[in-house]
């Protein structure tokens, strides 16, 4: 009976693993379907859906994500700055850095990476998996980076930057935040009459001292002051800059108008 119990118990443990294998190779080729893209070494792919906290104990951190995430990271870069260029010729190198910025951040990483449904792929420890691990924005925008890495190393920066065309492309069209802060606009409107830089000048400051507010105006040179008021000096400035705008009926994205 003793060995029927073990032969029983080992079978249900092999039959837990060949599941979990082939759950793994489903996700795996559910990736690929899902970035139309198809690895030929599909080791480079496990490697780019494993978090560190599901690494085996003798890979440790080579076994997961973390060295192809920092290979996305600039093969993303590349690839954007080189859009970018394509698509808007008649950009300066100011609003192509923003444009820049914005697209490569974390939040629209962590963005891609839900379009895609890449959480439901990922490797993660139970604690990480527990937790919401495959929610959480700053797993997911480096789990989307070692994507990319990924496809680099496996298909080279042609196929990587097809992939990045491909999800990032709407987003390149569409911003989902305005180009320019406040601040930067009325500068450049400013500039764009021939008028000097705005002069900021902190009005008050009340509040207790971990939770101050600020009140700050802006003056620009023949037109009537404006002021804001925010939780930071940064923050009143910004408010003071829009309050200027909307005064002088200019949009935040407006440069020169």
């Amino acid at each position: 009976m003793a060995l029927a119990m073990g032969c029983a118990l080992e079978s249900t443990v092999l039959d837990r693993s060949m599941s979990r294998k082939a759950k793994s190779s489903q996700s795996r080729d559910e990736v690929e379907t899902r970035i139309g893209y198809a690895f030929a070494d599909k080791a480079i792919l496990d490697r780019a859906l494993t978090h560190v906290s599901a690494a085996s104990p003798k890979q440790g951190r080579g076994g997961s994500y973390q060295r192809l995430e920092f290979l996305g990271d600039h093969v993303l870069g590349l690839a954007v700055s080189d859009m970018l260029y394509r698509t808007f010729p008649k950009a300066d190198e100011g609003e192509m850095s923003r444009r820049l910025a914005d697209l490569v951040r974390r939040d629209t990483c962590a963005d891609v990476a839900r379009a895609i449904d890449l959480g439901a792929a990922l490797r993660l420890g139970n604690s990480e998996s527990n937790s919401g691990g495959r929610r959480r924005t700053a797993i997911l925008a480096d789990a989307c980076e070692a994507l990319i890495g990924a496809v680099f190393a496996d298909g080279g920066y042609p196929a990587a930057a097809a992939l990045i065309e491909r999800l990032w492309q709407e987003r390149m069209l569409t911003p989902a935040r305005p180009l320019r802060d406040p601040k930067t606009t009325l500068q450049e409107w400013a500039h764009g009459r021939g008028l000097p830089t705005p002069a900021y000048r902190e009005v008050e400051r009340t509040g207790p001292h971990h939770n101050p507010e600020f009140r700050v105006t802006v003056e620009v040179a023949n037109k009537p002051p404006a002021e804001g008021i925010g939780r930071s000096k940064r923050a009143a400035e910004q408010a003071a800059a829009a309050a200027m705008l909307m005064q002088e009926g200019v949009a935040v994205d407006a440069v020169n108008g």
